[in-house]
C-alpha cells in the first residue's frame, strides 16, 4: 500500500498555463490528498474514513472551536471515538488555503430549508471558498443534499466564477450524496453503499474508484450527477410519505378508540405489509428533503400535492402528542395550569444527543400554552443547551417525584429498562402515561394505574 504524501510532496507544482487537461484515471489513489470541508456530523466521519484508509485529509471548517476541538483529539459529532479524530494523517483547519494542496475536495455543508424552501448559501459559500484556492486537475465532489440540478447549474458556476476556472477542463465536478445516519454504528460511511455521478464517465470512473477504496459494499454509479441528486430526496421523500400515512390512520384511530400498535401489529402479519411507525418527524433529513424535491418538482411544472400534504400531516403530530398529553391529563382529574410533565427524550432520534429541528420542542410549547410545567430528562443532550433552546427545566439524574405526568418523547436506550411500576409508585394517583414511540406495554401501562396513551 502506498503511504500518504508527505509535506514535501504536496500538489502544488500544478500546471498554471492555460493548457487544458484531462480528468486522470489512473492515478495512484493513495497517493492523492483529501480535504473535506465542513466537518459536522458528516463531513467528520467522511475525513476519518478516507484518513484511515491511509490517504492524507486535510479537514476544513470555518467554525474555530469545532476545529481546535478536534486539533486536541476530542470527537465533537459524538458519533466517533476520540482517538479516532486524530487516527492517521489528518490535519485540521479553518486555513481555506489548504484547498490548494487537494487533489479531491468534498463538500459537506448544511443545506436547511427555511419558509419551506431550500436555502443554497451554504453550498454557494463553500464553492466560492473552494474556488478562491482550487488548482488545476482538481475534482470537487459535492456530499450536501440538494435538488436536481444544483451541482451543474448552481456549485460549479460559482467555483468557476471564483477560480477563474472552467468545470470539465480545468477541474471536475461530481455528486456523491451523504447517507450519514448520526447514532447508528451499524450503518456507517464504509458499509453503506455510496451512489455516485460525475459530469463525464471519465470523472465518475475517477470518484468511484476513490470511494471503493473506503467503501466496503461497494458503490453505484448514477447515470448522470442529476440522478445522483434525486436518489438522495426521493430515499427520504419516500419515508416521509409512509410516516405521514402512518400519522394519519393513527390519529383517525385514536378517534375510533382502537389501538394503532394493535392494527399495526395484526396488518403485520401479511408477507406484504411494509413496517412503518406512526411518530415525531424531526431531523436534518426526513422533514428537510421533501422540501428540496417538491421545489423543483414546481419548478419543473410537476404539482407534487402527495409530498407536500404528507409534510403537512407530520408538522401536526407534535400538536397531535400536546392532545394527547392533556386528554390523559384531564382524565385523571388533573388541573392543566397546576401540573407538571417529565419529557423523557428531547433529541429529534434515540441514543443522539442533537436536539436540533426536534419536534419535541414543538409538543413542549403547546404544552407551555396551557399553562402546563415541563421538565425534561435527556441522558445524551447537553442540559444548558436544553434549557435555552426548549425554555424548560432539566434534571440532572433521573426523578419522577411531584410529576403528574410523563412523555416518553424519544425511546433513548436508556430508557428501555424502566419499571412502571417505580414509576407510578413514584407519580401518585392516576397519572398520564404517553408513549411517542409505542416502547410499553398498553396493559402493563394501566395495570400500574397509568392513564395510558400512545401514538
Amino acid at each position: 500500500m502506498t503511504p500518504p504524501l508527505s509535506d514535501t510532496e504536496r500538489r502544488t507544482d500544478r500546471p498554471e498555463s492555460d493548457e487544458r487537461t484531462e480528468q486522470p484515471t489512473e492515478e495512484p489513489l493513495r497517493n492523492a490528498t483529501v480535504c473535506v470541508v465542513g466537518l459536522g456530523y458528516v463531513g467528520l466521519p467522511l475525513a476519518v474514513g478516507f484518513a484511515q484508509a491511509d490517504y492524507r485529509v486535510i479537514g476544513f471548517d470555518v467554525d474555530d472551536s469545532k476545529v481546535e476541538t478536534l486539533q486536541n483529539g476530542v470527537d465533537t459529532t459524538g458519533d466517533l471515538s476520540d482517538s479516532a479524530v486524530l487516527d492517521g494523517d489528518i490535519t485540521y483547519t479553518t486555513d481555506a488555503a489548504a484547498v490548494r494542496d487537494a487533489d479531491y475536495v468534498l463538500v459537506t455543508v448544511p443545506t436547511p430549508v427555511e419558509d419551506e424552501r431550500p436555502n443554497l448559501a451554504f453550498i454557494e459559500s463553500a464553492a466560492e471558498t473552494v474556488g478562491k484556492h482550487l488548482t488545476r486537475d482538481t475534482t470537487v465532489v459535492l456530499e450536501s443534499t440538494v435538488y436536481p440540478g444544483v451541482t451543474r447549474e448552481e456549485f460549479a458556476p460559482a467555483i468557476e466564477d471564483a477560480s477563474g476556472l472552467e468545470a470539465g477542463e480545468d477541474f471536475f465536478v461530481a455528486y456523491s450524496p451523504e447517507r450519514a445516519t448520526p447514532g447508528d454504528g451499524e450503518h456507517s460511511l464504509d458499509s453503506v453503499v455510496k451512489v455516485v455521478g460525475g459530469q463525464n464517465d471519465a470523472v465518475l470512473e475517477n470518484v468511484a474508484a476513490l470511494y471503493e477504496s473506503v467503501v466496503d459494499t461497494g458503490v453505484h454509479r448514477a447515470p448522470s450527477i442529476e440522478v445522483a441528486e434525486a436518489c438522495k430526496v426521493v430515499e427520504n421523500v419516500q419515508r416521509d410519505v409512509n410516516i405521514a400515512l402512518m400519522n394519519e390512520l393513527s390519529m383517525a384511530l385514536e378517534k375510533m378508540d382502537i389501538d394503532t400498535h394493535d392494527v399495526l401489529e395484526a396488518a403485520g402479519t401479511k408477507w406484504n405489509f411494509h413496517d412503518y411507525r406512526p411518530g415525531l418527524v424531526g431531523g436534518h433529513c426526513i422533514p428537510v428533503d421533501p422540501y428540496f424535491f417538491a421545489h423543483r418538482a414546481k419548478e419543473s411544472g410537476a404539482d407534487p400535492e402527495l409530498i407536500l400534504t404528507s409534510r403537512d400531516v407530520n408538522e401536526s403530530m407534535p400538536d397531535h402528542v400536546a392532545e394527547l398529553t392533556i386528554k390523559a391529563l384531564n382524565d385523571g382529574h388533573k388541573t392543566l395550569c397546576e401540573s407538571r410533565v417529565l419529557v423523557l427524550g428531547v433529541s429529534y432520534k434515540p441514543n443522539v444527543g442533537d436536539i436540533r429541528s426536534s419536534k419535541v420542542a414543538n409538543v413542549i410549547d403547546r404544552l407551555h400554552q396551557y399553562g402546563i410545567d415541563v421538565v425534561g430528562y435527556d441522558p445524551h443532550a447537553d442540559d444548558d443547551a436544553v434549557e435555552q433552546t426548549f425554555g424548560i427545566d432539566v434534571q440532572e439524574s433521573l426523578s419522577f417525584a411531584d410529576f403528574d405526568g410523563v412523555i416518553l418523547a424519544t425511546p433513548h436506550a436508556e430508557f428501555d429498562d424502566l419499571d412502571l411500576g417505580n414509576v407510578a409508585t413514584a407519580l401518585g394517583d392516576d397519572p398520564a402515561l404517553i408513549d411517542v414511540a409505542g416502547a410499553f406495554d398498553a396493559d402493563d401501562a394501566t395495570d400500574h394505574g397509568f392513564v395510558y396513551r400512545r401514538v
